[in-house]
């Protein structure tokens, strides 16, 4: 089996992790790659299904150690990184991964991995909408939001870079496109 990957980044409130979801339930034997974090873990979160919750010295120590594929200082302290361990496992349980990245870690795995992956960008179908979903969610504060809604505006600048872009006006409908984009990409 080749070592197929499958990239999906957008900025928070596009509908990313609803879309990942839904191609993790697709039948495509697609595994989700689980991503390390330095950030507190949040309400019914599981450590090893969620993320790795990692403290910054560990983090720092896996980035000296050359254990991740790639990683991203987020915010002062605030690292997500990808661990090379946790694809290898995925790839020896014979699956595909799945990522569900930020941007910059999206266009960090497509470049080193070219042709063998796969970069699809959920983009919202304005900010303004983005903003809205981002206060419907409710998980954020004012604060919070605004400082996603800015980090959006700057994401959304990169999506040139990715093969290929998902404008999110419909669920249903973006759901549909990612599946039939990663279907003929595995070629399954």
């Amino acid at each position: 089996m080749k070592k197929k990957l499958v990239i999906i980044s957008a900025p928070s409130g596009a509908g990313k992790t609803t879309i990942v979801k839904h191609l993790l339930e697709s039948g495509l034997n697609l595994s989700f790659s689980v991503s390390a974090t330095t950030r507190p873990i949040r309400g019914n979160e599981t450590d090893g299904t969620d993320y790795f919750f990692l403290s910054v010295v560990e983090f720092r120590k896996r980035i000296a150690n050359n254990e991740f594929v790639e990683w991203e200082e987020v915010y002062k302290d605030l690292f997500y990184g990808t661990l090379k361990s946790e694809m290898e496992r995925i790839w020896a349980n014979g699956c595909f991964v799945l990522f569900d990245v930020d941007v910059k870690g999206g266009i960090t795995l497509k470049s080193k991995f070219g042709n063998d992956a796969i970069a699809i960008f959920i983009m919202p179908p304005s900010v303004k909408e983005l903003e809205t979903r981002l206060i419907k969610r409710a998980t954020d504060t004012p604060d919070k939001i605004r400082m996603r809604v800015e980090k959006a505006r700057e994401e959304m600048k990169f999506a040139k870079e990715f093969d290929t872009v998902i404008v999110n006006h419909q669920l249903d409908q973006a759901k549909k496109t990612a599946l039939e984009i990663v279907t003929s990409f595995l070629g399954t």
